[in-house]
């Protein structure tokens, strides 16, 4: 089982991650909704596509556009999308 935590709590758990760079993608339905908040935040990848980002929310604090998935990846990246990996302090293990 591989886990995402953040501010001492876990906020995404599964046995199905995909590693793409190093990043493990989790699927979303192995994300807690409760801690995910919209942002704004786009990125490119030339060959994955158009990034978009979630910061998180827990205990009241805000890791901003710790959260990111691939609404449309690009072929090449097609085995992740649907998934959400994360970065900024947030450990994986």
């Amino acid at each position: 089982m591989v886990q995402a935590k953040w501010n001492g709590t876990v906020i995404a758990d599964s046995d199905d991650t995909v590693v793409v760079e190093g990043n493990h993608y989790f699927p979303r339905d192995a994300v807690w909704s409760k801690y995910l908040m919209h942002s704004d935040t786009t990125s490119h990848c030339p060959w994955k596509g158009d990034a978009a980002y979630h910061s998180l929310i827990v205990e009241g604090e805000i890791n901003e556009d710790a959260a990111w998935y691939y609404p449309a990846p690009k072929e090449a990246a097609a085995e992740i999308k649907g998934r959400v990996a994360f970065w900024k302090d947030v450990e994986i293990g």
